[in-house]
């Protein structure tokens, strides 16, 4: 039987792991194809909320849930570096491969002598393109027609390891860094499973190929940079909403008050279905121009127009277009981007 430790800490690796170990389960019945989670490795609990209670990360919830549920005793490994303690903790599991998805951590040569087959992990991007911590993000951002997942050989080199499997999507410019994530989460899965599966019949991993191609990267993603510049156009201001969701959110100001963009759409991608949707107008970038029963609430940019469909003041409630109007009477107008 394969042995494997997991590794990762956010919602959408949870859901990878939610799969694997379902899958898992049922390899039980072809025992040639047998795996078994023996461990997982996440980033320890952080300090969440006003009274800053310390929150386990959604991998370790989940497996926690696993382990009551099943009666499994998967061990969980929360270290916030990892050293020879941690390695010694990891050696005792006799794990034989090490899966990754979001972990977060740059990883070692004595890490990877633990593991007779290595380690594999699941990147949400066409590798070499977009190599880092953000190429969901990244592919939203650039408005690129195609993006996928990478199941790599995990190597000492950040993201260069040779492709296991490669799977593309064509995206609609409708999506969200939450949406692409998730979906990356569960194909991938897929594909992690049917190399576990596969590894463990032969005693080998599946043959993989060098990356090809000339590789790019991702950058770092701040909470600044959600702020709306009204002066780029709609496409490119819709293109950051649909990319920082859920962080870290676009925001603006009005009045003085910080209010977020939470949901919108360029105009010009619905004026074809309604041609009432004005396209542009000579108002300033920022000037909130009307509010359309059926559509949202229309925004000039530097070029074309923006419909915003839901919006949050600092400290409120989440509202769409409907109610936030409701209680912002004298919201058209405004000229937004000025604190």
């Amino acid at each position: 039987m394969l042995r494997v430790l997991y590794g990762g800490s956010p919602a959408a690796s949870a859901k990878s792991l939610e799969l694997i170990l379902k899958d898992s389960a049922m390899s039980s019945s072809v025992p040639d194809e047998q795996y078994k989670i023996v461990g997982v490795l996440t980033n320890p609990p952080s300090a969440k909320g006003r009274h800053k209670e310390l929150v386990p990360t959604e991998v370790e919830a989940y497996a926690r849930i696993w382990n009551e549920a099943r009666g499994d005793d998967i061990k969980i490994l929360t270290p916030e570096h990892i050293k020879q303690d941690e390695r010694t903790a990891i050696e005792a599991l006799h794990p034989d491969i090490f899966v990754c998805f979001a972990y977060g951590h740059i990883l070692g040569p004595k890490f990877f002598s633990l593991f007779k087959f290595g380690g594999i992990n699941l990147h949400p991007s066409l590798l070499p393109k977009y190599r880092g911590a953000t190429p969901v993000n990244s592919a939203i951002l650039n408005r690129d027609e195609k993006t996928g997942f990478s199941l790599q050989k995990m190597s000492l080199g950040i993201d260069e390891g040779d492709i296991l499997y490669m799977q593309e999507t064509r995206l609609t410019g409708t999506e969200t860094a939450e949406q692409l994530l998730n979906q990356s989460a569960l194909l991938g899965a897929i594909s992690i499973t049917n190399v576990l599966r596969q590894t463990a019949k032969t005693g080998n991993l599946p043959h993989a190929v060098p990356q090809a191609g000339t590789p790019s990267y991702c950058t770092t993603i701040k909470k600044e940079d959600g702020l709306i510049n009204w002066n780029d156009s709609a496409e490119k201001i819709d293109a950051q909403i649909r990319a920082y969701t859920p962080w870290p959110g676009c925001f603006t100001y009005a009045n003085g008050q910080t209010l977020k963009i939470l949901k919108a759409r360029d105009a010009l991608k619905i004026a074809v279905q309604d041609n009432s949707i004005k396209k542009n107008t000579d108002l300033a970038p920022g000037t909130v121009i009307e509010f359309n029963k059926q559509r949202g609430i229309l925004i000039q940019t530097g070029d074309g127009v923006l419909i915003a469909t839901e919006l949050q003041w600092q400290a409120k409630k989440a509202m769409d277009y409907k109610s936030f109007m409701n209680g912002s009477r004298n919201f058209i107008g405004t000229v937004l981007g000025s604190n």
